[in-house]
């Protein structure tokens, strides 16, 4: 068991490793202290992708190198042992001579998994792991994923009323919730790599996609025109953000795709089956494209066929206090139940509330 102090300082580490979200990927967001005698002398974390890793800024932050020899380096995520846009974090920390090493949780990257550790052991230097292990991980969940599973992390976001229902009777979507979770909405898309829609809502809204309510970076957009069916003039072929459009591999109009590549969007082909394009290629299209992390920001049918092709991992579900009677369109009436966990087995975090509305997320148990 680690002892209190250990808990206290990775903690920290990974509140520093957080502020990377957004702006590291497809690296993992990691943070770094260094203490002695108790107390943290250096501390940083990992700013942007390309950029030097958390344990180069927290030891440059140190003042008197001097006392190096004699401190512990914290870690959320095992210090690579490998040169790839900057040179191995486990040789600098035995070229200063940090006696200790804390670690959270190992590196399931090919060229790091385990190497790091050991590099740092054969040195000599003290090695403990699993310090908040479990917060660790989620913390790079779509970065784990990614290099174990070859696939990016799906979530769905959603929005529902008491009654289940994300649409009124007439199809009236906007707005179920009220604009702090909008709000939240817009952030989270800040830290996704991509968000994925289909066609049949753009047609709805109109969806642009991007941030707006708060700073933070535009994701890739990712649209689904089984058909290429969409106008041009939509706003989500806009220049606002990147965007990849998905069509079937079985329709061909090359006018259309040249038109749309004129305007910067990205047309790839993918099979289909039974009438919908096969998610699971698009996941590793994506995947090629090192997109770590998807919000699916569809509608019900879209999801559902994520949740039909055991491709979520887990879901943002916000709840308005609203009611929008028998009539209204069921978040998963294409799965022919009313409820997520009927469909799958969810577990849940602790909620969040933004103004009125409560935030539920939950993750997909296997």
């Amino acid at each position: 068991m680690p002892n209190s102090d250990e808990v206290l300082f990775m903690r920290r580490c990974l509140e520093l490793a957080l502020k990377g979200a957004g702006s590291v990927s497809p690296n993992p967001m990691v943070g770094s202290v260094i203490v002695h005698n108790g107390e943290i002398i250096g501390q940083g974390y990992h700013e942007k992708f390309g950029g030097p890793h958390a344990e180069v800024n927290a030891i440059a932050s140190v003042s008197d190198k001097g006392l190096l020899r004699h401190s512990t380096l914290y870690v959320n995520l095992e210090p690579c042992s490998h040169f790839g846009k900057t040179p191995p974090c486990s040789d600098l920390i035995i070229a200063e001579g940090i006696s200790r090493v804390v670690v959270g949780c190992r590196d399931p990257h090919d060229a790091v998994a385990g190497k790091g550790i050991a590099k740092l052991r054969d040195a000599g230097i003290e090695v403990t792991e699993g310090v908040l292990e479990a917060e660790s991980m989620k913390l790079n969940e779509a970065f784990i994923k990614s290099h174990t599973a070859g696939l990016p992390l799906v979530t769905l976001k959603l929005a529902q009323t008491l009654d289940g229902k994300i649409a009124t009777s007439l199809g009236a979507s906007r707005w179920i919730t009220g604009e702090e979770a909008r709000t939240e909405v817009h952030r989270l898309r800040s830290i996704y790599d991509a968000v994925i829609i289909g066609e049949a809502t753009i047609r709805v809204d109109d969806a642009l996609l991007t941030v707006r309510h708060c700073k933070g970076r535009h994701p890739l957009r990712v649209v689904l025109d089984r058909k290429l069916s969409l106008p041009l003039n939509a706003k989500i072929f806009g220049s606002e953000a990147e965007t990849i459009l998905f069509a079937s591999s079985s329709w061909s109009d090359l006018p259309k795709v040249e038109e749309l590549r004129q305007k910067g969007v990205t047309v790839l082909f993918v099979k289909e089956h039974a009438g919908e394009l096969d998610l699971k290629e698009v996941l590793h299209e994506l995947h090629k494209r090192r997109i770590l992390s998807v919000m699916v920001e569809g509608g019900n049918r879209l999801s559902a066929s994520f949740i039909r092709e055991k491709l979520v991992d887990k879901i943002y579900m916000f709840i308005a206090p609203k009611l929008f009677g028998g009539d209204g369109l069921s978040a998963f009436a294409p799965l022919g139940i009313s409820l997520p966990d009927q469909a799958v087995n969810l577990r849940f975090e602790k909620p969040r509330y933004f103004g009125r509305d409560i935030l539920l997320e939950a993750y997909v148990e296997a």
